[in-house]
């Protein structure tokens, strides 16, 4: 077993890297004119023909009881709609609306310029590097859970 004071500053550095990464994007989604909840869905429904709230909760980091809000609010902007499936009645399909694929044809390319401003700044090695690392510990993580359960 290995001190815990080992891996603590992995934690605070992945940590801190998520809230910079947050800060810097929802800094521009918000100026696009939405919240990151709601890009998210936005982002994550478009190029698709729609996705079922529990898809789209596996997708998106949004817990159901906030999804549920979102796409509410989404539906009031006239961004998404719900359909029922038509094998299942009982099961809603959320899809972008016209007006909503117009907005994310619109803002998610630019929301990638964004990104990919920051990105610019670091090698094709380090991004490997890092994206690998990450991919390594997601599994890590991903197997002490299942093997707890």
């Amino acid at each position: 077993m290995m001190p815990s004071s080992i891996f603590l500053p992995l934690l605070r550095e992945l940590s801190g890297a998520y809230q910079a990464f947050e800060v810097y994007s929802s800094a521009h989604v918000r100026s696009l004119g939405l919240t990151p909840a709601q890009f998210d869905i936005v982002a994550t429904l478009g190029n698709t023909p729609g996705m079922t709230t529990r898809e789209l909760g596996e997708k998106t980091l949004i817990t159901k009881g906030t999804l549920t809000g979102v796409v509410d609010r989404l539906v009031d902007k006239k961004l998404v709609r719900r359909v029922a499936l038509p094998s299942d009645g009982r099961c809603q399909v959320v899809q972008l609306t016209t007006q909503g694929e117009k907005l994310f044809a619109r803002i998610f390319p630019a929301h990638l310029a964004h990104m990919e401003r920051a990105f610019a700044q670091l090698s094709q090695k380090e991004l490997n590097g890092m994206t690998e690392s990450l991919r390594r510990l997601r599994g890590v993580l991903a197997d002490a859970h299942s093997s707890k359960e």
